[in-house]
């Protein structure tokens, strides 16, 4: 795919998606946190956010909620939201200024999912969807793991992102732009989607315990504490070969931050700066 983004208006976005990675960080995704590392504090007991290009979307510990920021084709449509336990946020940010792919999607306690916002591609046809237990949101497509470990995904199909039905005993997914990340109780990874920069070379990935789809990459973490990424390094972004004690991975566009056990971050990409945060303490 064609970066729209010069470096130029890339650099621009940085206060934004620094304030959004600090609070998914802070906050604990749903889905993301390694089965193997101590529970985020988080404020609430079901309380989350959730990035997408141009709006941001809050689980309340009640189980409703709340979104800010574009809203041209309904993604902050989340009022009337109710029993919800995890939200998650897509759209393209390959497209500068551009939130005609921006969704809202939302799991609810039944293991139902609900979704808002631009419907290209279907992304937002998850009324069937049911035994869901993580969800996640990419660029055009959704994605949704089932108790049982399978895995099913709606959406643009263009580069096989959403061929996903024969995935088994996975346990936790992500999606990134055009791909789609599962890992797998045995610690390996499966990927499908555009290849592009290598962005789905995970066949080598042994022992990990989370993974994070960015816009043109892909991060692992292993039960180390240490990371592995593949795929768009044009920034960097894939450079967490010394990164170690890493108990969380988020992968934004273009940039990659880890949060560390002590409650410190650290990052690589696009000018991120966030090595002398100290998250958990952040936390009120």
């Amino acid at each position: 795919m064609k970066r729209m983004l010069s470096l130029q208006k890339a650099r621009s976005l940085r206060g934004i998606t620094v304030f959004l990675i600090a609070a998914m960080l802070v906050t604990g995704m749903v889905g993301c946190t390694p089965k193997d590392a101590d529970p985020l504090p988080m404020p609430g007991h079901g309380a989350m956010v959730a990035a997408g290009w141009g709006h941001t979307v809050g689980l309340r510990s009640d189980g409703s909620a709340v979104a800010v920021g574009a809203n041209q084709y309904g993604q902050c449509g989340v009022d009337g939201w109710t029993d919800i336990v995890q939200v998650a946020a897509g759209g393209d940010m390959g497209h500068w200024h551009s939130s005609s792919s921006a969704h809202t999607v939302g799991l609810k306690s039944d293991g139902t999912v609900v979704a808002v916002g631009s419907n290209s591609s279907g992304k937002c046809n998850v009324d069937e969807w049911t035994d869901i237990v993580q969800v996640a949101a990419g660029g055009y497509h959704t994605v949704g793991l089932k108790s049982d470990g399978t895995v099913v995904a709606v959406g643009g199909n263009d580069d096989g992102q959403c061929d996903v039905e024969g995935w088994t005993d996975t346990v936790q997914v992500a999606a990134g732009g055009y791909h789609t990340v599962g890992l797998k109780s045995d610690g390996t990874v499966v990927a499908v989607g555009s290849d592009r920069s290598g962005r789905c070379d995970v066949e080598g990935w042994t022992d990990l315990v989370q993974v994070a789809a960015g816009g043109y990459h892909t991060v692992g973490l292993r039960s180390d504490g240490t990371a592995v990424a593949v795929g768009d390094n044009d920034f960097g972004q894939c450079v967490v070969g010394g990164w170690t004690d890493i108990i969380q991975v988020v992968a934004g566009y273009w940039h990659t931050v880890g949060l560390k056990s002590n409650g410190t971050a650290v990052a690589a990409g696009i000018e991120v700066e966030l090595a002398k945060w100290n998250l958990f303490e952040a936390v009120p």
